[in-house]
């Protein structure tokens, strides 16, 4: 048996492990289906270390492959499949991937990519001329358990939001490490984040990124099973939940304003009462939002903060954060946070400074087969930075106040974007809202907000005024946007993370400067 999954697939056999809008794949049948992928990847003569590549959406073969690629040693990298054949090709050169699959709704862009790079094509879900379907493929490895298991890991690229995307590595988290190391993650993280051990996952985001894969496959190593959909849907996520039972779902604030906004019969039909932890991060959330979302989920609904590079750094429960609106938490005893001033010396309590982080067992973030880049994000100390503003209360509760790379110098003094889209997020035709600088002849930079409005409502002079006296009724008036941009769609990625550059470069570019 796959080492993993053994005693989850002895424990409970028939089971549900894996559910999509396909069906279902049992503990016992993703065991079997593990063991013999796994035996039909070495048999590619691929071996610890090595990479393959899975460009597909949220479904269980997804999964299968992970699990396989999890036990003996391989490098998988979890592909956008919003990814042009370009981008893809570049991200499979790389990698050194040597095996590719992708699914067959994304048939042009993989073979287009195959075609650019040296790898071995399998079609998952249908057919792609020149590609072996998945299903021969895992029907070719042996029945048998695999030898030597070892631990895989997952290598996750950054979204690209500055440029080409970085594959972000692990200094301890590495292929051939024991597999004892990534029993210990899932069974750590499924403590941390408060599921219990019956529990029972909802997937509505793209498992490529690094926040759903750790509260999906990654707590699919600790026994719980993932419940998985391609797509978000605010009122089938709601059914869902009740169908399936669900203990914890992973959702980012857009999906929370969507939730909310969903008519009063349909909220008034969910149960929920299945819900243990409901998670969010990604991306700041609006206070209003959330203490919504508790009042009306109740006390279940907690948060993280992390990311790609730093994983979780700070949780806060939901009783928690009412006592503290706005913060993030506090640090787990497995990492180091520190608010370091421009000149390096420590934030006082309230003053706010970039956050740098060490990992208490002394694993480092790197990015793959680039030591300039990872130079850049690290102090001679070793600490290192994803470029967050924030400031620690005097009871070492951190708050955030936005990416050093966004934060906007009108007159001299500094304007969080964050603060000002939480405000303009509550607005009932706002649907969701970018805060950037743009030129200011007197003072440097002004304030600009790109709003997409909600259905039915119309953009117009009167509405910009009525947004802009909006902000200015909870925020201070030199925060307030001095213009309003109205757009059909803002330019987000499907994890919820805003291309906010593509928004504010066309204002700089006849500029000598970006700031």
């Amino acid at each position: 048996m796959a080492e993993l999954l053994r005693g989850h697939a002895e424990a409970r056999p028939d089971q549900a492990a894996l559910t999509d809008e396909r069906g279902v794949t049992t503990w016992s049948e993703l065991n079997a289906r593990v063991d013999r992928l796994a035996g039909a990847l070495r048999g590619l003569g691929l071996t610890t270390g090595d990479a393959i590549a899975i460009h597909s959406g949220n479904r269980r073969e997804y999964f299968e492959l992970m699990a396989a690629a999890g036990h003996i040693g391989l490098r998988y990298v979890l592909v956008n499949w919003h990814w042009t054949a370009e981008e893809l090709a570049y991200v499979l050169a790389d990698a050194g991937v040597s095996a590719l699959f992708s699914e067959a709704d994304f048939a042009a862009v993989a073979a287009e990519a195959a075609g650019r790079a040296p790898v071995r094509a399998f079609a998952v879900g249908g057919d792609i001329p020149g590609f072996t379907p998945y299903e021969e493929f895992l029907a070719g490895g042996p029945d048998a358990e695999p030898g030597d298991q070892c631990m895989g890991v997952p290598m996750i690229y950054t979204s690209g939001t500055t440029g080409r995307p970085k594959g972000v590595t692990r200094k301890l988290m590495t292929a051939g490490a024991p597999l004892e190391i990534a029993r210990m993650v899932g069974d750590l993280f499924a403590q941390v984040l408060l599921i219990p051990p019956a529990g029972r996952s909802l997937l509505v985001g793209p498992v490529y990124h690094s926040a759903q894969w750790l509260f999906s496959h990654a707590l699919l190593n600790a026994g719980r099973s993932v419940v998985m959909r391609r797509s978000f849907d605010a009122a089938e996520t709601l059914r869902l939940i009740d169908e399936h039972a669900i203990t914890n779902v992973h959702l980012v604030p857009t999906q929370f304003v969507r939730l909310l906004r969903l008519p009063e019969r349909v909220r008034a039909a969910f149960d929920g009462s299945s819900l243990a932890a409901v998670w969010h991060g990604a991306a700041p959330c609006p206070p209003e939002v959330k203490r919504r979302m508790i009042d009306w989920f109740g006390p279940v609904v907690h948060e993280y903060y992390g990311s790609t590079e730093a994983s979780v750094n700070t949780i806060i429960t939901a009783r928690e954060w009412l006592q503290r609106p706005g913060s993030v938490g506090r640090p787990l005893p497995t990492t180091q946070v520190h608010v370091l001033r421009e000149d390096g010396t420590p934030a006082a309590p309230g003053e706010h400074g970039r956050l740098w982080f060490r990992y208490t067992s002394g694993d480092d973030v790197e990015y793959w087969g680039d030591e300039a880049k990872t130079a850049s994000v690290h102090r001679p100390d070793g600490l290192f930075t994803t470029g967050d503003i924030g400031y620690f209360d005097s009871d070492g509760y951190l708050f955030l106040a936005d990416r050093a790379i966004d934060m906007i110098i009108s007159g001299g003094v500094n304007i969080y974007p964050a603060e000002i889209e939480g405000v303009l997020i509550t607005h009932p035709a706002v649907a969701d809202v970018a805060v950037f600088g743009v030129p200011d002849e007197e003072y440097g930079e002004s304030v600009k907000a790109a709003v997409e409005l909600t259905s039915g409502s119309t953009p117009s002079p009167r509405l910009a005024e009525e947004l802009i006296a909006h902000c200015r009724a909870s925020l201070a008036g030199y925060k307030a946007p001095r213009s309003i941009d109205f757009l059909d769609e803002l330019p987000r990625t499907p994890t919820g993370k805003l291309y906010k550059r593509l928004l504010r470069d066309p204002y700089w570019k006849d500029h000598e400067r970006a700031i």
